[in-house]
């Protein structure tokens, strides 16, 4: 049994998707017959899983490959390696080229930037449409009640049938994204940053709107963000990602209270604080982030870690269970001796 965020038993809910050693690599060439030098190593291993309601965070800076982890699950990204699977009435099913055809009832996406991800050229009736379009709804008065009950369900009308997404603001054009995304009933949906191309008043409507649909509906959310206040409020689990690979993963209270990676902490010290007279100094990363192409060997982190030691530099880390917490996973060879402070803690 665990504890959830309320402090209550409850039972594990059932495994709904499944990632192992995902890997994204992206052919550096060069000269008139573009001849391959190398790999842009955008994912680079990564493996986790997702319960059937639950909603697991996936963050990091930008570039880190959180993004192409989410295209990736749902095939806009066809994966260098790795299997994805995706658990489906007691059965487990492959997700590939050959199979997400199928799936896409059940797997859907939310894009990130609500003004490039809608088609100016369609009104919102069109676009809510086309996925049931798509999959074989033909009458148009079902499919004009089923448009007008998702533009309900984010907070629109049927009023707003006819506009195009010009003339919406872009909360209201991310509403759409999301109607769009729920148009199929699907089971899992992937956000990938819904909420950072919008004002801060707005991202609280869009936050507690997704909320209230993952209630309503049942989903499974993987959420893509870079805003560790946002995570908190809407997480119950968070990866943690840089440089194409998961450096830690644990229940949000958990990780937030009592980090194990040098990475994680940093990533706290920057949260700004409700209480000006409680602002902690934030850790400065020595240098930039290292090339994806040509990362460094051994730990990744390590040419930026003010913890770092010889082995950092020739050993690789392997994520794996904290002793006493195999639900807390992380990859630093001294993640469990040293004393990192959390977002609770500073």
């Amino acid at each position: 049994m665990a504890l959830n965020r309320e402090g209550t038993e409850h039972t594990p809910a059932r495994l709904i998707l499944e990632v192992k050693g995902l890997q994204k690599y992206y052919p550096v060439q060069r000269g008139v017959f573009r001849t391959t030098i190398g790999y842009v190593r955008a994912v680079d291993g990564v493996s986790f899983h997702v319960r059937a309601g639950e909603t697991l965070g996936l963050v990091g800076e930008s570039g880190c490959g959180k993004t192409t982890t989410g295209r990736c699950l749902i095939q806009l990204e066809k994966p260098t390696g790795g299997e994805i699977f995706y658990y489906k009435n007691g059965a487990k099913i492959p997700v590939n080229p050959k199979t997400i055809k199928h799936l896409r009832r059940d797997l859907q996406y939310i894009f990130q930037d609500p003004y490039s991800s809608l088609n100016p050229r369609m009104t919102v009736e069109r676009i809510v449409a086309e996925p049931l379009i798509t999959h074989g709804v033909k009458n148009k008065t079902e499919l004009r009640d089923r448009v007008v009950g998702l533009l309900t369900a984010v907070g629109l009308s049927g009023e707003h049938l006819r506009r195009y997404p010009h003339e919406f603001s872009g909360g209201q054009r991310q509403r759409v994204g999301i109607a769009r995304a729920l148009a199929l009933n699907p089971q899992v949906v992937i956000c990938d940053e819904p909420v950072s191309a919008l004002d801060v008043s707005v991202q609280a409507q869009v936050i507690n709107l997704l909320q209230d649909l993952q209630e309503q509906y049942g989903l499974t959310y993987l959420f893509i963000a870079h805003d560790l206040s946002v995570v908190y409020h809407i997480c119950d689990r968070v990866a943690v990602m840089y440089l194409g690979r998961i450096v830690e993963l644990a229940a949000v209270d958990v990780l937030f209270a009592n980090p194990k990676h040098p990475y994680t902490e940093a990533l706290f010290s920057a949260i700004p604080r409700p209480d000006p007279d409680n602002q902690p100094a934030p850790i400065i990363l020595a240098g930039d982030v290292p090339s994806p192409a040509d990362p460094p060997r051994g730990c990744h982190f390590h040419p930026r870690c003010r913890y770092a030691r010889p082995i950092c530099t020739r050993e690789q880390p392997v994520l794996k269970p904290v002793v006493g917490n195999e639900d807390h996973l992380v990859a630093c060879h001294f993640g469990e001796h040293l004393a990192l402070k959390g977002i609770q803690s500073a």
